[in-house]
């Protein structure tokens, strides 16, 4: 019965550790004195496996309408984002010129 129990744990972890890398969506940091203003979207990543053009990409679907996703910050508090992808990336989305 507890090879069962290992078995099942086991596979879980497995299955969640293959995602755990996947950079995502999330909160956006609050803007600060001096930044752009516009709506404000936020990626989690890990900073030693995604690249930042895919960070960026994944900004760019989150911005809604003809803007651009332009980076403001980025911090590494794990307040919004977990262990694994534990940067994020604030960008503001600016209008198209």
């Amino acid at each position: 019965m507890k090879r069962w129990h290992l078995l099942v744990l086991l596979t879980g972890v497995l299955a969640t550790g293959c995602s755990a890398l996947t950079p995502f969506a999330t909160s956006p940091l609050a803007a600060k004195p001096g930044q752009p203003p516009g709506t404000r979207v936020a990626i989690c990543y890990n900073t030693f496996k995604t690249d930042q053009d895919k960070v960026k990409e994944l900004a760019q679907a989150e911005c809604l309408g003809d803007t651009v996703a332009e980076q403001v910050d980025t911090d590494y508090r794990m307040d919004d984002c977990p262990l694994f992808t534990p940067g994020r990336a604030s960008f503001v989305c600016k209008p198209k010129k």
